[in-house]
């Protein structure tokens, strides 16, 4: 089979050491890279063991539909780039994430950092205190935060919790309600005078994720056969 550059299409196997950076709203915290090594293959899927912090050593835990901007070096010391999300765990002898098998035709030299991130404006409900609560709507939403736009009159500053409650639709009518706890990472004032609120998941099920990560890729098929 020939690739897109017109040689064979290299792929990651089994052994080999992938480095790659976890989609974030926090840009420093998007910078950081990780590695690990390949343990295990399925037909979709590549089992990787825990990323290791490049610079630290330390252990970084992933999480149901983290994002992914992944590389690993071929023989003659290529970087062959892709894009991939965690799709589930597998106990072994120890702990392996599963995550989306590169499709060849979209590997690249080149970085992209195209995270599944989608714009979307869905009703959300905040909770900032017992006695403060608010109704606004999202800018964009991915598996690992979203932002939105509020009244500036909120008291909203990084590193506060917010209790939130978004309104899901799917393209066949149905309405899921999902909630979580989130970080604000980041808080723009816009000219308006609204604020801008990049928000992380700190606190959220497997589950409730995983309704957020449908949404998106039903949102990004749509996208893509306008």
């Amino acid at each position: 089979m020939s690739g897109i550059w017109g040689g064979a299409i290299l792929l990651p196997t089994v052994n080999q050491m992938l480095y790659y950076h976890i989609a974030s709203s926090d840009e420093a915290e998007a910078a950081i890279e990780y590695r690990s090594r390949i343990a295990d293959e399925e037909e979709e899927s590549l089992h990787i063991e825990y990323p290791i912090h490049e610079q630290t050593g330390r252990m970084k835990r992933l999480f149901l539909g983290d994002e992914l901007s992944v590389y690993f070096l071929s023989g003659d010391g290529v970087k062959h780039y892709f894009d991939s999300h965690v799709i589930g765990f597998k106990e072994d002898a120890i702990r392996l994430v599963k995550i989306v098998k590169p499709d060849p035709e979209r590997m690249t030299k080149v970085q992209r950092r195209s995270f599944l991130r989608v714009p979307a404006e869905l009703e959300l409900a905040v909770k900032l205190t017992e006695h403060e609560r608010f109704v606004c709507h999202t800018d964009d939403v991915g598996g690992g935060g979203i932002s939105f736009v509020s009244d500036g009159k909120w008291a909203l500053q990084s590193g506060g919790l917010l209790d939130c409650w978004l309104l899901v639709p799917y393209k066949n009518g149905s309405i899921e309600h999902v909630s979580f706890q989130a970080e604000i990472v980041r808080v723009n004032l816009l000219e308006s005078g609204r604020k801008q609120c990049m928000i992380k998941f700190v606190s959220i099920s497997d589950s409730e994720r995983g309704k957020i990560i449908r949404y998106c890729f039903e949102k990004q098929l749509e996208f893509r056969n306008r």
